[in-house]
């Protein structure tokens, strides 16, 4: 049932340089993936829904649903400050979700750059 939301966060992985391999853990019952080096990134959490919706679970005071608002507000499902949604049995831009994997991925990795 998780099957769409895997395959976007393996192929984000892909496309960051230097990330490594992915930790995957159960989370409140939900797969979760962070890199494994640690003080990279911020994990994702795939939570499927009941309608077949599957949505990507971010942590919501890092302020990455807003970024990923001000990026692809208006191409992207989302919901409030926690979740890309992918409905089920809809096309979703793809692109943009990996990248919003990539950037939550990557997230203290690019703090500690900004907050030099």
């Amino acid at each position: 049932m998780t099957g769409r939301a895997r395959t976007l966060i393996a192929q984000a992985a892909q496309t960051v340089p230097d990330l490594g391999p992915l930790a995957e853990t159960i989370k409140w019952g939900e797969p979760s993936f962070t890199p494994r080096k640690p003080r990279t990134g911020s994990s994702v959490r795939i939570q499927a829904r009941e309608n077949g919706d599957e949505a990507l679970m971010f942590i919501c005071h890092t302020g990455l649903v807003d970024t990923f608002r001000d990026l692809y507000g208006d191409r992207l499902h989302l919901e409030g400050n926690r979740a890309i949604v992918l409905p089920h049995g809809e096309r979703v831009d793809e692109a943009a979700v990996r990248h919003c994997i990539a950037l939550a991925l990557t997230y203290h990795r690019r703090k500690r750059h900004r907050d030099r």
